[in-house]
C-alpha cells in the first residue's frame, strides 16, 4: 500500500514508519524539514501540514497523522485537523489520526472524559482537550474515511516491541497488571494492523499493552 506519514520524523511517527517499511509498504514522509528523514527506502515530500491540499493525498492509499503541536500552541491541532479535514473529503485517501488519551471517557455512560477526572497533570490538559476538539470536529465531517487512534494513558516511547495489545473503543481499558498502559512500538502495530485490516472507518478505538 501506498502510505503517507505526517509528522515521520517524530517519535511515534519514526516506528509508525519502521512497522509500515518492515511490512513491505510504500511509504513517504510528508515534512517540515526532510533532512531529518534518516531512512533511505523513504519517499520523502517537504509539506507543512498547514499547506496540505487534496492533491497531495489522493495518491495515498492511507495517510497517517503524526502531527504533534508545539508546547504552548496545543490548539494547533484543531486548526491542522481542519485543513486536513478539506484536503481528504471526497477522496478516497484513509486518514488515520495518532491521538491522545485524553478524550477518553472513564464511565460506562461515556460523560466523563479522562482529561476531566481531578488527578489529570494540569499541563497535559491544553493538549488534551484540545485534540479532543478535534476528534469532535472529525465525527461530526462527512464524506471523509477516517480513524482515530487514542493510545493507553501511559503513552511509553522506550517500551518494549511485545508484538501484541488488546483493543477497545471509547473508554479507558486497563491490561493484565490493572494499567493503563502501550508502548509506542506496539501503538505502531496496532496503526499497521488497522490500516491492512480495517475494522474502525469513521470511528476511534484504543489499545493498551503488557510491559514486557
Amino acid at each position: 500500500m501506498k502510505i503517507g506519514i505526517i509528522g515521520a520524523t517524530g517519535k511515534s511517527g519514526k516506528l509508525i514508519t519502521q512497522e509500515a517499511l518492515h511490512r513491505g509498504h510504500e511509504v513517504t514522509a510528508i515534512v517540515r524539514s526532510p533532512e531529518k528523514v534518516d531512512n533511505k527506502d523513504v519517499h520523502v515530500v517537504k509539506k507543512d501540514i498547514f499547506d496540505i491540499k487534496t492533491e497531495d493525498v489522493n495518491d495515498f492509499d492511507v495517510v497517517v497523522n503524526a502531527y504533534n503541536s508545539p508546547q504552548g500552541e496545543e490548539h494547533l491541532h484543531i486548526d491542522s485537523h481542519r485543513v486536513l479535514i478539506k484536503a481528504f473529503q471526497g477522496t478516497d485517501t484513509r486518514l488515520i489520526v495518532v491521538g491522545g488519551a485524553g478524550s477518553l471517557y472513564v464511565d460506562e455512560e461515556q460523560t466523563t472524559h479522562l482529561f476531566d477526572t481531578p488527578d489529570f497533570p494540569d499541563f497535559v490538559y491544553p493538549l488534551a482537550s484540545n485534540m479532543g476538539k478535534a476528534l469532535d470536529e472529525l465525527k461530526q465531517t462527512e464524506d471523509l474515511k477516517w480513524t482515530h487512534l487514542s493510545p493507553a494513558a501511559v503513552f511509553d516511547p522506550n517500551g518494549k516491541r511485545t508484538g501484541s495489545y488488546q483493543k477497545g473503543k471509547e473508554n479507558v481499558i486497563t491490561n493484565n497488571a490493572g494499567e493503563s498502559y502501550i508502548s509506542y512500538a506496539d501503538y505502531a502495530i496496532a496503526i499497521l494492523d488497522e490500516i491492512e485490516n480495517p475494522e474502525h472507518i469513521n470511528g476511534r478505538f484504543t489499545v493498551v499493552g503488557e510491559k514486557e
